[in-house]
């Protein structure tokens, strides 16, 4: 967590704190943000679909769960979740097939409850290369057009500039699922 920006720790840490039940870290990279989540006293569980991340999760963080898995074909049943954070997980995923992971979000997510997602915005959808793998910009617009269309309400956006030689803009948009099923 110490390389993990200010307001960003920030953002998260709040928007659990106001989550309803469990919550899954989905995309959970190497654990940070799943353990971060249970240091504040959060029932969270990680899931990611990279084994090496997952068991490198596992070494690091025993007391914390995490499973192998894809974000497009949760293991959870229904309504499992009061929250699902999305760190950065998002990026990675084809544009065309987003809305399956926003629809197993919403899936197992409980009626009310929390989304927080983080990406990178831009002016236009577009790919960029990534350290792990190709990732891309949405525009914010965009993307909260496609969790909207998944049965979401958004609550709010967050921008923030990078600082230093090669940073580029972040933002995460909050949202509560407000489909019926």
């Amino acid at each position: 967590m110490a390389a993990v920006h200010p307001s960003d720790a920030e953002l998260v840490t709040t928007w659990a704190a106001g989550v309803t039940g469990p919550v899954l870290d989905a995309g959970c990279g190497p654990g940070h943000w799943t353990d971060h989540l249970a240091r504040q006293g959060i029932d969270v569980r990680g899931i990611d679909q990279v084994a090496a991340f997952v068991d490198h999760a596992r070494a690091a963080y025993p007391a914390v769960p995490f499973a192998t898995g894809s974000i497009d074909a949760l293991p959870d049943a229904a309504d499992a979740y009061g929250g699902v954070l999305s760190w950065y997980s998002l990026i990675h995923h084809e544009p065309s097939t987003i809305r399956g992971a926003l629809d197993e979000f919403a899936r197992v997510l409980r009626p009310d409850g929390r989304l927080l997602v983080g990406f990178f915005p831009g002016a236009r959808l577009e790919a960029f290369d990534h350290a792990v793998v190709t990732a891309y910009r949405w525009p914010t617009d965009l993307l909260a057009h496609e969790l909207v269309a998944a049965g979401f309400e958004v609550v709010e956006t967050h921008t923030r500039t990078g600082s230093g030689a090669g940073s580029r803009p972040h933002a995460a948009i909050s949202a509560r699922l407000v489909r019926g099923r």
